[in-house]
This record gives structure tokens, C-alpha cells and sequence, in this order.
């Protein structure tokens, strides 16, 4: 089964609830005219096409089980010992030259060649930079940039695609973190226990971060696409976003957005009107959860 390939300045990942043969999770590709960077106006949408990835490469490499992952009776998947939150940042700040990504499930994964052949396949390269260990458990960061152009990725929906990617992993190859990813609910073995409240969960501010340029700060309720849809929903109100950091902590997403207005900081008006429209846009249910 041969591995899609995407244009990195134009490929947008999101999970559809098709499945293969294999029942896994289909990503589909949205064709949008976005630049080869975070952008200054909304995007146009063009075509739309639906490519089916193989995800055969797409794994990692499960870990050397301190903790056994026993299969109940029902199907269901009963672990051994306190299941930790899996956190995947996607950080734009800390290298002016790559996208560094840092992955985080307790002490439970193993070495991710696997994972890094499959971020190869969406035409990156992909280097080793180091692991640490803290109370947290065992930090994996690695550097990737653009295989075309050798630097950072700056397109918005390839970085959700790079997000997507190891959090289908994480199903995938452990599936004892299910229950800690908004995304278990649809395609992992077993769903959250407890669904967030997105109006409980969602916050927005945002800080002077010089003359320059404003931090916003959002935090919500995970779902496939969200980064793609937070920077359309900045520019559609013709916000620059230069830079930042997107984390994945379990059924949370946390952002952090350099941006800025012609050049400038945010004023406080035009603040307002970023939060409402963030705000409103976030609380809104998805097509999924409308149909019920």
C-alpha cells in the first residue's frame, strides 16, 4: 500500500470517520491556496481531495512494557497501573531554523524511527535532537524541517498534519492512550471517560509581547484540525500570526500566537474582537456533533 504523498505548502489533514480495511482512520487532504508560511490573509479554498495514507510506517514503537495492557473480556483495554497524559508540542519559537517537536507518554514509549520514517513520508526530514527525563516522564525532541526547501515548516495545515500523525500513532501502537485523547472517541479502542466542556475549557487572552507584535494565548477542547482552523480564524480578521506553539495535552489543546495588526501590536478593540470571534467560533458544535 503505497504512502500518499502531500504537498507541504498545500496539503490540510483532517481524520474522517471512513475507515480502511484495516480500521484505521482516514485522514482527508483539503487543497486550500495557503503560502508557504503562517499568512496575512484568509486562505482560498480551491479543490478538494481525499487521499488515503497507509499506516503501515506510521507507528511507534510500542514500549518495553514496565506496565502490562491486558484485553478484558468485553473488548475493552484494562492497564495495569495509572495511565499518563500524552502530550505532543509542536513548538515554532525555540529554533529559528526547524519546527522542534517534543512528545511526551510517561515512560512508556520506545525509540521512534518508525514515527520519524512516516514524517518522512509527508516530505520532511526529521532529526533526532535529544531525550530527558523529569517527574513527567521521558521527553522524545526531535528537529524537522521541509525536505524542498531544508527549512522550518511554517504552513499551518502541514503542522496540523504532523500533529495528526503522532497522535494516530499513539492510538495506534498504545492504545491504552485512548481514553486520554479527544480523538479516542472516534478512533480509538476506548473513548474519554468524561467529555470536556468546551465553555468550561475554553480561555483566551491576550498580552503586550512588545510594539510589535501581541501573544495570544488559547486554550480549548481538542479536535482533529483545530490549528489549521485557529489561524484561518486570526487572518480571516486580517491578523498576522508570525509564530508559535501549539500543544496536545490529553483531551486539551494549549496555543501560543505571536501576532500582529500592519506591523504593530494589538490594540485593545481589536483584541475584543479577536477574543469574540475565537470565542464564538470554538463554541460552536462540529458537523459531527451536530448531527446528533
Amino acid at each position: 500500500m503505497a504512502v500518499a504523498m502531500a504537498s507541504a505548502a498545500n496539503c490540510g489533514v483532517y481524520f474522517s470517520s471512513n475507515t480502511n480495511k484495516l480500521n484505521f482512520p482516514v485522514f482527508d487532504f483539503k487543497n486550500h491556496s495557503w503560502s508557504a508560511a503562517f499568512v496575512t490573509t484568509p486562505p482560498n479554498i480551491l479543490e478538494k481531495r481525499s487521499v488515503r495514507l497507509s499506516f503501515s510506517m506510521m507507528g511507534i514503537i510500542p514500549r518495553a512494557t514496565s506496565a502490562a495492557t491486558a484485553v478484558e473480556s468485553d473488548g475493552s483495554f484494562q492497564d495495569t497501573d495509572t495511565v499518563p497524559t500524552p502530550k505532543v508540542i509542536i513548538d515554532q519559537d525555540s529554533n529559528p531554523d526547524a519546527t522542534v517537536v517534543e512528545i511526551t507518554f510517561g515512560d512508556r514509549l520506545g525509540a521512534l524511527w518508525i514515527l520519524m520514517n512516516a514524517l518522512k513520508n509527508l516530505g520532511l526530514n526529521v532529526s533526532k535532537a535529544n531525550v530527558y527525563l523529569d517527574s513527567s516522564g521521558k521527553h522524545n525532541k526531535f528537529a524537522i524541517t521541509k525536505a524542498s526547501t531544508g527549512r522550518k515548516v511554517e504552513d499551518p495545515e502541514l503542522l496540523e498534519a504532523i500533529r495528526l500523525t503522532i497522535i494516530n500513532n499513539l492510538l495506534e501502537y498504545h492504545p491504552e492512550s485512548s481514553s486520554q485523547l479527544a480523538m479516542g472517541a472516534t478512533f480509538g479502542v476506548e473513548p474519554p471517560k468524561e467529555k470536556v466542556d468546551v465553555d468550561i475549557a475554553t480561555h483566551i487572552r491576550v498580552d503586550d509581547d512588545g510594539p510589535d507584535r501581541s501573544l495570544l494565548h488559547v486554550e480549548t477542547a481538542d479536535r482533529p484540525g483545530l490549528l489549521v482552523d485557529l489561524v484561518k480564524i486570526i487572518t480571516d480578521i486580517n491578523i498576522t500570526v508570525e509564530s508559535g506553539e501549539f500543544d496536545t495535552e490529553g483531551l486539551l489543546a494549549k496555543a501560543k500566537f505571536h501576532v500582529s495588526y500592519k506591523g504593530k501590536a494589538i490594540i485593545r478593540p481589536l483584541q475584543q474582537v479577536l477574543a469574540n470571534s475565537l470565542r464564538y467560533f470554538l463554541r460552536r458544535p462540529t458537523t459531527e456533533e451536530a448531527s446528533f
